[in-house]
């Protein structure tokens, strides 16, 4: 049995090239056996990159987050464009809309994700979607503006009739450990109703810790209990929906099973 964490912060988890393996390693050991890793700023890609870039089982996502969106470095399109050509790295993301923290104005905001919506088709690469309090607007621009490659929104957080309008496009739904709160009501509801097919996990590590290790800095190792609260909810055996995930974070990220 192997789980494949599809979003985990693996910078702010630690800072330290030493730190950051140890966190891997504590992975491979709870099976997990793949990891996308996500930053929000090219700088930290950078950073993180260089350090992970020949680790096994690391995969790597290149973009700019809404938080960055009044700077978002200098020419920050062609570095975009020339991180999605290195080897490992699969994905733009994360990028999106969020309007909670209210970062810059909201056209801004959108024209950040809409250009980076237009890498991601001319690159040929799925693209990892943040949102935070913008749910019409994220649906209404993928709408018009997904890639061919399609799109996952991470660290699903809308309700179950925004993901049956959702699920006439090429889009998964990424979990996170946040599932696993007794009162997430609207996550639960939506698991019962988004195909198997469609569904992944995420640690969103250092972020939404699962309840079982609530009080705990999160990490990619603790995957497998999102997993496994999932399995309970749906009820599917442990090693069944385990595979089918394996299988569908494969197939959106376009890696040999």
């Amino acid at each position: 049995m192997q789980f494949f964490d599809t979003h985990a912060h693996i910078g702010l988890i630690y800072d330290d090239p030493i730190e950051q393996l140890r966190v891997i390693q504590e992975a491979k050991q709870a099976h997990v056996s793949r990891i996308v890793s996500i930053c929000n700023s090219l700088h930290d890609f950078t950073q993180v990159y260089a350090n992970l870039k020949s680790v096994p089982g690391v995969y790597h996502a290149v973009g700019v987050a809404p938080s960055e969106v009044t700077n978002p470095g200098k020419d920050w399109i062609q570095t975009i464009e020339n991180g999605l050509k290195l080897p490992n790295v699969i994905a733009l993301g994360e990028t999106g809309l969020d309007y909670f923290r209210k970062f810059g104005d909201k056209r801004s905001q959108i024209e950040l994700f809409i250009t980076q919506l237009e890498i991601a088709q001319k690159m040929n690469v799925p693209v990892i979607i943040h949102n935070r309090d913008a749910g019409k607007d994220v649906l209404d621009i993928l709408s018009e503006r997904i890639p061919d490659a399609g799109a996952v929104l991470h660290c699903y957080s809308e309700d179950a009739d925004y993901a049956k309008k959702a699920l006439g496009l090429n889009i998964y739904f990424s979990f996170a450990g946040n599932l696993t709160y007794r009162n997430a009501r609207n996550l639960h509801e939506t698991v019962l109703n988004v195909p198997l097919d469609r569904i992944l996990v995420e640690s969103e590590s250092p972020f939404m810790v699962p309840a079982e290790f609530r009080g705990k800095r999160n990490m990619p190792s603790y995957t497998p209990s999102t997993v496994r609260f999932l399995s309970d909810l749906l009820d599917i055996e442990f090693e069944e929906i385990s595979a089918q995930l394996w299988k569908n974070s494969c197939k959106f990220f376009r890696l040999p099973e």
